[in-house]
């Protein structure tokens, strides 16, 4: 169905509060997930991201979720549809296609980079 969620992640840690985004599309039978360390602007150059292990459906239905262990709180800040436009697993590069409301446009993901760039 080419789902994708980006969820707002908040880990407390004593006084700390750490706050990173979980960036999820479908993959058949599971999420392939990133780790961002921003939220991509349109047109504003790559950011920092990692690639997380794959995560399950029900995480691209969630709103809000508090995780078990003190692993903090998930919240949805965005979610749609993507189209794909190429995948190359060999060199990690990933070129699609965002309908969302804070993320429209051709998400490129190099490596450990991503950028969101205005789809021509």
């Amino acid at each position: 169905m080419n789902r994708w969620v980006l969820l707002e992640h908040k880990v407390l840690g004593g006084q700390l509060i750490d706050i990173h985004y979980d960036f999820l599309i479908e993959d058949q039978l599971d999420c392939l997930t990133w780790k961002f360390h921003e939220i991509p602007l349109l047109n504003k150059g790559f950011i920092k991201i990692d690639k997380q292990p794959n995560h399950r459906l029900v995480w691209l239905s969630r709103v809000e979720y508090q995780l078990s262990n003190n692993r903090g709180l998930v919240k949805r800040i965005d979610n749609g549809t993507f189209s794909c436009i190429s995948h190359n697993q060999d060199s990690q590069e990933l070129k699609i296609i965002l309908n969302g409301t804070l993320l429209k446009g051709l998400l490129t993901i190099n490596g450990d980079f991503c950028q969101l760039t205005k789809n021509n």
